[in-house]
C-alpha cells in the first residue's frame, strides 16, 4: 500500500463549532424575526468542500455536553460525511460554556453585509492538546492534509498550543499542513507578540500557506503590495511581489494563494485568485460574479484548492477549482459550498449557467 492509501483521512480540521443566524429574504439583522439557522465555521467550511465531493473528512473540535445546540451541530456535520472527534464539556450552569452565534446580515444592493459575533463562553476556547490523542489521530489514522486556521489558532492560549502540537505532529507523520492566516484585529488586541510567535511557528510548519494582503503583513510581518489607490487589476503585480517576500520568508512551503475580491455592490463582485508553485503562477484575473452571500466564499475557494491538491493536481488546476468553489459558495444561504460534482465546478468555471436536464 501506498503511504496515500495508508492514510484514513484525507483532510483534518481542528475547530470551533457555532451557529450561524441569517435573517430571511436578505433582511437586515435587525428588522428581522425570521432567521436561517446553520452550524458554522470557517475551518468545516472548507471541509465541505472535500467531503460533499466524497473525500474523507474528520473534524476536531469541542461540544457542550447534552446541549440540544450541540446534537444540532453534530447532526448536521455528519449530514456533510464528517467524522467527529473531541471532547464534551460540562455546561456549568445557565452562565457557562456555550457555541458561538454569529449573527450575520448578508446585505442587499448598495446596503452592505453586517456580521456580529457573540463568542461569550465559547466552548472550545478550552481545546488543549491534551484532549486529543494526536499520535493515533495522525500517527496510526493518518492524514493527507491537516486544514489551520488563524480563527482556531487565535481563538485562546489553549488553542494557540494545539494548534502548534497538531502541525508538529501531523507533519512528522507525512501529512501536508495547509494554514489559512484568517487575521481577525479583534482576536489580536493585546496578544500581538504572543500571536506572532504562534502564527509564525505554524507556518514554519506549513506546506500551504493562503491569506490576502492584510493576512500576511499583519500576522507574519511580511510587507504588503502598495496601495497608492490602484484597481485590483493594477495590484497584481504587487500582490506577486508580497507573495514573493512570504515564499522567501518561509521557504518550506510550497504552495501560496490570495484570493482578489473588488465590491460593486452586496450582490455584484469581481471575484479573481493568485496562486504559485515552484515558479508556476496561476492568475486567475477578477471576473464578475452574483453573490446571494459573499461570507465563506473564502473558505471555499481553499477548499477547492485543497481539493485539487489531494486529486494531486497541478497549481493551475487547483486555483480554477478553488476560484470556482469560491464563486458557489457566494451562492448559497449556508456559509459553506455544496459542490454536486466536479463537473458541476469546473461548470462554473467555464461561466456555463444554463440548465442542466
Amino acid at each position: 500500500m501506498t503511504e496515500k492509501a495508508q492514510k484514513t483521512y484525507a483532510l483534518v480540521v481542528p475547530t470551533s463549532m457555532g451557529l450561524r443566524l441569517t435573517p430571511d429574504d436578505a433582511q437586515p439583522f435587525h428588522s428581522s424575526d425570521r432567521f436561517h439557522m446553520h452550524a458554522t465555521s470557517a475551518e468545516s467550511n472548507v471541509a465541505s468542500v472535500v467531503s460533499y465531493l466524497g473525500l474523507p473528512v474528520k473534524v476536531l473540535t469541542a461540544f457542550v455536553s447534552g446541549s440540544p445546540v450541540s446534537h444540532f451541530i453534530q447532526t448536521n456535520l455528519r449530514s456533510r460525511g464528517m467524522a467527529i472527534e473531541g471532547p464534551g464539556f460540562e455546561q456549568g450552569g445557565p452562565w457557562g460554556l456555550r457555541h458561538q452565534i454569529n449573527m450575520a446580515d448578508r446585505g442587499w444592493g448598495s446596503r452592505g453585509p453586517r456580521v456580529h459575533n457573540d463568542r461569550a463562553g465559547e466552548v472550545a476556547r478550552g481545546l488543549r492538546p491534551e484532549d486529543f490523542d494526536l499520535n493515533r489521530i495522525f500517527g496510526q489514522e493518518g492524514a493527507r492534509i491537516v486544514h489551520l486556521s488563524g480563527l482556531i489558532a487565535a481563538l485562546s492560549p489553549e488553542t494557540g498550543r494545539l494548534c502548534l502540537e497538531i502541525a508538529r505532529v501531523a507533519r512528522e507523520h507525512g501529512s501536508l499542513i495547509s494554514f489559512d492566516l484568517n487575521h481577525r484585529a479583534s482576536f489580536w488586541k493585546g496578544r500581538e507578540r504572543e500571536l506572532a510567535e504562534v502564527f509564525a511557528g505554524i507556518a514554519a510548519n506549513s506546506d500551504i500557506l493562503v491569506g490576502n494582503e492584510e493576512d500576511f503583513q499583519l500576522c507574519l510581518g511580511i510587507e504588503g503590495p502598495e496601495s497608492g489607490g490602484k484597481g485590483l487589476e493594477a495590484k497584481i503585480d504587487d500582490f506577486k511581489e508580497m507573495i514573493g517576500r512570504v515564499q522567501s520568508a518561509y521557504p518550506g512551503a510550497s504552495r501560496f494563494a490570495t484570493t482578489l475580491r473588488e465590491v460593486h455592490s452586496a450582490n455584484r463582485h469581481l471575484w479573481g485568485a493568485l496562486a504559485v508553485q515552484d515558479g508556476e503562477w496561476e492568475v486567475i484575473r477578477p471576473r464578475e460574479i452574483g453573490v446571494l452571500d459573499r461570507i465563506g466564499g473564502g473558505d471555499g475557494f481553499v477548499g477547492g484548492l485543497l481539493y485539487g491538491t489531494l486529486k494531486e493536481w497541478d497549481i493551475h488546476r487547483c486555483a480554477q477549482f478553488g476560484w470556482a468553489c469560491g464563486a458557489l459558495a457566494a451562492t448559497l444561504r449556508t456559509d459553506y459550498a455544496q459542490p454536486v460534482s466536479e463537473e458541476q465546478v469546473w461548470g462554473i468555471w467555464e461561466g456555463n449557467a444554463r440548465v442542466r436536464r
